[in-house]
């Protein structure tokens, strides 16, 4: 089936996209709707022959019985020998969910109660700290116990009606230094995301964030919460047993949102609106679950992006939210994408034959336009584009500037896929008065290739059903993907070796640490370093 796309791609890869909306209905055909959700897929290179070619290598690669194993709780994730549910964490309206024999959603939703509870008594005043009140959380988490709430609280700013919400990752103590300035230890509650309580840039953040709060709290621990499992650190810690809030090896650091990780969106929005983010992520996975390959979502978006790398050969893939509020987005997707599918070894142990995961970028419109659009348009490389575009905004007062958003997304899709020819552009210089040889030169700058494939998703407003939906729609094009591909998208060993060797880095950038045992090139560097620092 490879080769039958390879070869499909060879007589194509020069066709005109917009030769193949002759077809009147190719809009119809070639778009997927899903609970007011809209993929347009249209502007890309891929015909009625591709796409059945595209579903017949996922049916090939055994994607709908994946899928179904996935959803029952069996151990899809290999290499750790665990099953992967964070489907289960939005099963609000579904059925029991079994692992090794257990069904688990009784847990989930007492889990998810116990966080209700806790968010409804910071959000109302019952839960007051040493000032009365608490105004502020302060999340301290990385990776997966940061990236996503770190994404999703600005995205739901108009629903936010709690306490306000701040996000420390960074080790760098200027993210916790210039994070914490502004804020008043005795009104603010710090969260600590971290599933064993032992990640080394969460925890010394922590430590530190709990020293500046007991500058003016006599109990800091008091005004501490966790997202753990590890019971007897986080006891240690201070943080009594009720403020704990566990989550099972079934769910991947980037797919934990839906749950305790989650904590923080709920606090800002409530738990009302975080359970209709929820039912949006469950929307999605019952369309994925149900709908036929060739009409379902999520295997639209993988077939496009496997299309777009393995087949043609682009390297990247921009994310472009038209949606100032998605802001986090494109830095969300890439850990879920690039640290998911970014392997070269199959689930087999045998390494891969090509690349798997593209690298993935991107930025909010309209300022990606005035920024690196430049190269999108006129560079020598193709960048497939995925823009994201609301019909509305929240700002009623302000529809004039949504209308102009969305006016700008649109021209940026077409602009790819039209681009300008060498006879416009010269008649547009020669229109300015440029003749001969500055005419020429003038109008080369002008010309726009085009026929660069863009996708276009669409929905009426970004609510929290609506962000629910995209973000489990993205994480099903993971699962796809990495299904055809033939590898675990659930574990990420890749990030393993630099942790390793940062813990055998610590004691030598210490004042009196010994370089002895480090490879040379770093140890010259460690040297330089205490250097500058004592300079």
């Amino acid at each position: 089936m490879w080769d039958k796309l390879r070869s499909l791609h060879e007589v194509s890869a020069d066709r005109a996209i917009t030769t193949l909306f002759d077809d009147a209905m190719r809009s119809d055909v070639f778009s997927v709707e899903a609970d007011d959700l809209y993929f347009d897929y249209s502007k890309t290179n891929i015909d009625a022959e591709t796409l059945s070619a595209l579903i017949a290598l996922a049916d090939v690669k055994n994607v709908e019985a994946r899928r179904a194993a996935m959803f029952s709780g069996e151990k899809i994730n290999e290499t750790e020998d665990r099953a992967v549910l964070h489907t289960a964490l939005r099963n609000l309206d579904g059925g029991p969910v079994f692992v090794d024999g257990e069904d688990v959603m009784p847990g989930v939703l007492q889990t998810l109660e116990q966080m209700a509870s806790f968010a409804n008594a910071v959000r109302d005043g019952r839960f007051t700290g040493a000032g009365g009140k608490i105004t502020d959380v302060v999340n301290i988490g990385i990776g997966g116990s940061d990236l996503g709430p770190a994404m999703a609280v600005p995205s739901l700013a108009p629903f936010a009606d709690g306490p306000r919400v701040h996000f420390i990752s960074n080790v760098d103590g200027a993210d916790l230094a210039d994070t914490l300035a502004t804020l008043d230890p005795t009104t603010t509650l710090v969260l600590v995301a971290s599933k064993t309580f032992t990640t080394m840039e969460t925890m010394m953040n922590a430590q530190s964030a709990f020293n500046w709060m007991k500058q003016k709290v006599a109990d800091p621990a008091a005004q501490f919460a966790a997202i753990s499992t590890a019971m007897a650190e986080t006891a240690a810690f201070g943080i009594p047993a009720e403020r704990v809030f566990g989550f099972s090896d079934w769910v991947g650091g980037r797919y934990s949102m839906w749950g305790p990780i989650g904590l923080s969106i709920m606090l800002a929005i409530g738990p009302d609106d975080f359970k209709d983010f929820l039912r949006g992520g469950q929307a999605m996975d019952r369309h994925f679950c149900e709908a036929p390959l060739a009409n379902n979502m999520p295997v639209a978006l993988a077939l496009v992006g496997i299309w777009h790398h393995q087949i043609c050969g682009f390297g990247t893939r921009a994310v472009l939210p038209y949606e100032q509020r998605l802001v986090r987005l494109p830095a969300y997707l890439q850990q879920l994408e690039m640290e998911s599918n970014g392997k070269s070894v199959s689930i087999e142990g045998k390494e891969l034959d090509q690349t798997v995961g593209p690298i993935v970028w991107g930025e909010p419109g309209t300022n990606g336009q005035h920024a690196f659009y430049q190269l999108i348009h006129q560079g020598k490389q193709i960048v497939p584009c995925e823009f994201l575009v609301g019909a509305q905004g929240h700002e009623s007062e302000l529809a004039a500037h949504h209308k102009a958003l969305l006016a700008n997304c649109l021209a940026q899709s077409e602009a790819l896929l039209l681009g300008r020819d060498l006879d416009t552009a010269r008649s547009m210089m020669a229109a300015k008065g440029f003749e001969g040889a500055a005419l020429e030169a003038n109008a080369m700058q002008r010309v726009f290739s085009g026929n660069r494939p863009s996708t276009t998703l669409m929905y009426k407003k970004l609510t929290p059903f609506v962000l629910g939906q995209i973000i489990a729609l993205y994480e099903h094009r993971v699962f796809v993907e990495g299904t055809i591909l033939g590898i675990n998208s659930y574990d990420q060993w890749g990030v393993e070796l630099g942790k390793e060797l940062a813990q055998k880095l610590a004691p030598a950038v210490e004042e009196n640490g010994s370089t002895a045992d480090l490879h040379p090139a770093t140890a010259n560097l460690v040297t330089r370093a205490k250097a500058l620092r004592d300079a």
